[in-house]
């Protein structure tokens, strides 16, 4: 295929039977070789899909050589496939098999390597800052103001001074509770944070005490904690806390570390016709990477599995870890179904808007980012992921901030985000933001970090813009600021799916 022809079409899999428009296209336009007998019946917006052949009503549609959905009517070649024509296949009561996984055989090779923290645990951190977790929402400006004053103070002795405040904590019951806790003991052993200070008030549900025991693999030199309740200023003990974790730190320095020390959580959001093509497919290929060397990559978004979760199973190293992904995407569906909710209300107006039609679709270009790593592992929302080389998948929404929070709290070092309509969210650790089209990353430079969409209107291929993205993400875990945190940018949100007193 030449480069003319990949600026105007693509067919992302030989079997497919749909091509993806690279920009939009008039009706009635003759299209490129080998499709030079296809004329456009219609207009195609881009990121869109049209029909190759004629395709009869029920017939299955095929994209990334799967199935995603069926037609509603006969289409004819050169038709826009898309909602009105097009419907999937899900139904909630899909099966799933046992096929037993021979992973491929890696050959020995060095590992790159960056700059960063080796902690005491074996962990490396890519940052060394001072984090300040509250146990609850009602000692949020407490903990930002410690935050701020230590920034002025003392911007020099730590990479940042980052307060990861929340609205929760107080009032809550069950899982509720226990997802607050279970996610802010996560994030107090993230080793890029090389100090932490814990905040309490006295009084909330989730009691200090309670939340240190949870969080068992604890550095106690690099941990400071206290309820507001029980001194006389809580701004000026908090600066007295920090000060005495700076001092600890100041023998920190960053020293040589093989890539299989990194964590990489992967996260899409406001997805296009074009994500699972450029941006996702990128990722796919970092995750590759990655865990050929042995590091470790956290894939998430439990709803946008659905559809291509047999996919994701296929690669389980054992039977135990195929049951743990069916009964965690199982279970997820009970979630919808408990509270009454359409478990295939997806995708969303701005992912069909893009070109995106069927869940299936969505997902199976969704999952691109895990690559085709080996699943070792499959952990609940707000766990940390364990040192095992290969892919984790974790338990959590779609929803961007909730589940790129829990990717950090998993032990990510680098949540890698890619997007087709661009969000300047951040989360507590560096976020890559990777645009699935050169638009937005024009648009929003500010916004965007890497821009995948070049494959699209360059004559760079998806390995060679795989290769610029892993030189740059060795640039960040070195130290390169991304957007994100240049913005201070730099947000949690937690999971609530529970009753509230």
């Amino acid at each position: 295929m030449s480069h003319s022809e990949i600026r105007t079409v693509i067919q992302v899999h030989p079997d497919d039977n749909v091509l993806v428009a690279i920009q939009t296209i008039p009706s009635n336009t003759q299209l490129p070789s080998p499709w030079q007998h296809i004329t456009t019946q219609e207009e195609i917006p881009a990121g869109h899909k049209m029909a190759i052949t004629a395709i009869e009503a029920e017939q299955s549609i095929y994209k990334y050589g799967y199935s995603i959905g069926h037609a509603t009517q006969a289409i004819n070649a050169g038709c826009h496939i898309h909602s009105h024509n097009l419907k999937t296949n899900l139904s909630g009561d899909e099966s799933y098999q046992y096929n037993a996984y021979i992973p491929p055989e890696l050959k020995p090779q060095a590992a790159p390597t960056f700059e960063g923290y080796l902690r005491k645990n074996g962990k490396v951190g890519i940052r060394n800052e001072i984090w300040i977790i509250n146990t609850v929402g009602c000692v949020n400006q407490a903990a930002k103001r410690i935050s701020d004053l230590c920034m002025r103070r003392y911007s020099d002795k730590a990479d940042a001074f980052v307060a990861l405040t929340h609205p929760f904590g107080c009032s809550q019951l069950g899982d509720d509770l226990s997802n607050t806790r279970k996610l802010l003991a996560s994030l107090m052993q993230h080793p890029n944070a090389g100090g932490v200070v814990v905040i309490g008030l006295g009084c909330e549900n989730n009691q200090l005490a309670t939340l240190l025991a949870e969080a068992t693999g604890l550095d106690e030199d690099r941990i400071r904690y206290f309820n507001s309740q029980q001194v006389d200023d809580e701004i000026e003990h908090g600066i007295t806390q920090v000060e005495a974790l700076l001092n600890i730190m100041q023998t920190d320095k960053r020293t040589t570390q093989p890539v299989t020390k990194l964590a990489l959580g992967m996260k899409c959001g406001g997805s296009d016709g074009f994500s699972g093509l450029t941006a996702n497919a990128v990722v796919g290929r970092i995750s590759d990477k990655l865990t050929q060397f042995g590091g470790r990559v956290i894939l998430t978004e439990t709803p946008e599995m659905f559809g291509a979760e047999q996919v994701l199973m296929d690669r389980s190293s054992n039977q135990s870890i195929f049951e743990q992904t069916v009964d965690l995407v199982q279970n997820f569906k009970q979630y919808f179904i408990d509270n009454n909710q359409p478990i295939y209300e997806n995708p969303s107006p701005g992912n069909k808007a893009g070109g995106l039609t069927t869940l299936e679709e969505k997902s199976l270009g969704a999952i691109q980012k895990g690559g085709k790593a080996t699943v070792n592992e499959v952990i609940a929302y707000g766990e940390n992921a364990s040192l095992k080389a290969g892919l984790t998948l974790l338990e959590g929404p779609g929803n961007d901030a909730v589940s790129s929070t829990a990717l950090a709290a998993a032990g990510a070092n680098i949540v890698l985000f890619t997007t087709g309509r661009g969000t300047p969210l951040g989360f507590p650790v560096p976020t890559v933001k990777i645009s699935s089209n050169s638009g937005i990353y024009q648009k929003k430079p500010h916004w965007i970090d890497f821009n995948a969409g070049k494959i699209l209107d360059s004559d760079i291929d998806i390995d060679q813009c795989a290769d610029e993205l892993f030189d740059y993400l060795l640039q960040v875990a070195s130290g390169k600021l991304t957007n994100n945190e240049i913005n201070e940018s730099r947000e949690i949100s937690i999971w609530k799916n529970g009753v509230t007193l």
